[in-house]
């Protein structure tokens, strides 16, 4: 698989635009409700906007802590509300009772393929698997807004496969799971992985 070129979605490319800073859109959108920031809302900001592949508030909490020492889960949970609602970050849920945040302004369209075992996420593009939900819609006569793909499933070695591969593993990260003894962590606490299928 090859790597995601670049954080530009396609349409702002070929529409010849550039994405607006992240930042920028997130002080216009915070002058535009008429509310205030503070020390604490840019640090847990920053540390979004620093962030790769799919982050948790408690992760979040403790980057912006690193600046903001009294910074409080309430404070990070109403920022992510704050982003999501401006459109510069995006919930997934891979995982009963678990959301994690990701980077969504300037960012391609994905989909992600989640290991339950080890609980990697895969985030990858396909022209085909697009162009075919596409062809489905119009012939429904159903105007697509949006749409997630998300598919969950196991890993070559979680599957038993002999010498199978672990994409949790190659990225460094041992699946406990794998390990009878352990418990299954939950979908999503792995690391991030993207390509082009």
């Amino acid at each position: 698989m090859a790597a995601i070129a670049s954080g530009v979605s396609k349409r702002a490319s070929a529409a010849g635009m550039v994405p607006p800073d992240p930042k920028e859109h997130w002080r216009a959108y915070l002058e535009r409700k008429g509310l205030k920031t503070t020390q604490q809302r840019e640090a847990i900001v920053d540390a979004f906007l620093r962030s790769s592949g799919h982050v948790a508030l408690e992760d979040l909490l403790s980057s912006a802590r690193r600046k903001h020492p009294r910074v409080g889960l309430a404070t990070v949970y109403r920022t992510v509300k704050l982003l999501e609602e401006a459109g510069i970050a995006a919930a997934r849920h891979f995982g009963p009772g678990q959301t994690l945040y990701e980077v969504a302004e300037g960012r391609a369209h994905h989909d992600h393929l989640i290991c339950e075992a080890c609980g990697f996420i895969i985030e990858f593009e396909s022209d085909e698997i697009e162009q075919l939900q596409d062809t489905a819609a119009r012939r429904l006569g159903f105007n697509v807004l949006r749409h997630r793909h998300e598919l969950f499933g196991l890993c070559e070695r979680a599957r038993g496969i002999q010498g199978g591969a672990c994409p949790g593993m190659a990225a460094g990260r041992l699946p406990p799971a794998l390990d009878q003894a352990q418990p299954r962590p939950r979908a999503g606490t792995g690391p991030t992985r993207r390509g082009r299928v």
